[in-house]
């Protein structure tokens, strides 16, 4: 769920404008972000469904079992919304804390059951996941549903803000449609590459 967390993300933007909009893009993929290099490493890794096609949409069992373990989550989130309360604030920092955490929940819906509580699987405890991706075309339809609800959200923070100073009317609605068209595009093609295994 590469498009859905983005699509949260906006969602947050438009509640919390003093949070910059690339940190909490960043936020919501901060475990992916740690994942990457342990998945170059072969420390976690992730194993096909269906071997003859390793790129389809929730076709693989990822064995994340560090970065996507509840309590590696937890303090991989705490971390990221430690740094950004140093930066800017209380308030930006506990939604970066919170945003980052969200990709768990996020990921906890749509993974097969591959998600440790413990890092490393410590005491084999049952892995969680409720397994949205075995239903492909429901889980594609919830990740657009936050994709546009995002979307949605930022436009209307968009349009409520002004802008200081003050531009004139025409020149304002050029940079919100502006910014949301970019920000609505990124997330849509996020979407299809996703849906269609091209990512």
């Amino acid at each position: 769920m590469v498009p859905g967390h983005f699509g949260l993300a906006a969602g947050v933007k438009s509640q919390v404008p003093a949070a910059p909009l690339w940190a909490l893009m960043l936020a919501t993929h901060w475990l992916d972000v740690i994942f990457v290099p342990l998945f170059l490493l072969g420390i976690e890794t992730i194993s096909p469904i269906n071997p003859a096609n390793p790129n389809a949409y929730g076709g693989g069992v990822i064995h994340a079992v560090y970065t996507h373990s509840l309590v590696g989550a937890l303090v991989l989130s705490a971390i990221a919304g430690g740094l950004a309360w140093a930066r800017w604030s209380r308030v930006v920092g506990v939604t970066i804390g919170l945003v980052a955490f969200s990709h768990w929940v996020l990921d906890l819906v749509v993974h097969y059951p591959d998600l440790p509580i413990l890092p490393g699987n410590a005491g084999n405890l049952p892995l969680l996941g409720f397994g949205l991706w075995g239903l492909p075309t429901v889980a594609a339809f919830v990740e657009l549903a936050l994709v546009l609800i995002g979307a949605y959200m930022y436009y209307r923070a968009a349009t409520a803000v002004p802008v200081v100073p003050p531009l004139d009317p025409a020149h304002q609605r050029r940079r919100v449609y502006t910014a949301t068209g970019v920000v609505t595009g990124l997330m849509l093609l996020s979407f299809v590459t996703t849906v269609l295994g091209i990512a």
